[in-house]
């Protein structure tokens, strides 16, 4: 004798939901760690002007157009050091400063590589550092010398 089982409507029309949650999972991690977390651009700071005003950004110095990076130098004794940003030299902190925030208007998110001498303070280095970081420069990395050269 045999006994047949009869599926109720009831079986047939269940979903099953724990692979249908774990492809939502995965998805959502796939999504989650493909996005870019930057700001919308409506929140961006721009140089256009609104309608019906007058203004024109200055024009850049050729030099700046194709501005790839910043190379601030240290270089100096101990106790006095100097700078020089792109080749230009800055005899004070102040002027490193009016150097930095010039060109961090036109692009902060280029990065800015500081390359001290080996005679100038950690302090003095340090200081740079912070520097750079307040006129809002994003990436700021040092110049690394090869070893036996």
């Amino acid at each position: 004798m045999r006994l047949h089982h009869r599926l109720d409507d009831r079986d047939r029309m269940q979903l099953r939901m724990t692979p249908m949650i774990d492809v939502i999972f995965l998805l959502l991690i796939f999504f989650v760690c493909t996005a870019s977390f930057q700001p919308p651009e409506q929140w961006l700071p721009t140089m256009f002007s609104l309608p019906g005003s007058v203004s024109e950004a200055p024009p850049l110095e050729e030099e700046l157009e194709e501005l790839e990076q910043v190379v601030v130098y240290l270089y100096g004794p101990g106790s006095s050091p100097r700078w020089k940003v792109n080749q230009r030299p800055c005899r004070t902190l102040e002027e490193l400063a009016a150097a930095l925030r010039r060109l961090a208007r036109i692009d902060n998110r280029i990065p800015v590589i500081l390359d001290p001498e080996p005679q100038v303070p950690m302090g003095e280095v340090i200081q740079s550092y912070d520097l750079a970081r307040a006129v809002g420069f994003q990436r700021i990395q040092f110049a690394a010398r090869p070893r036996g050269g």
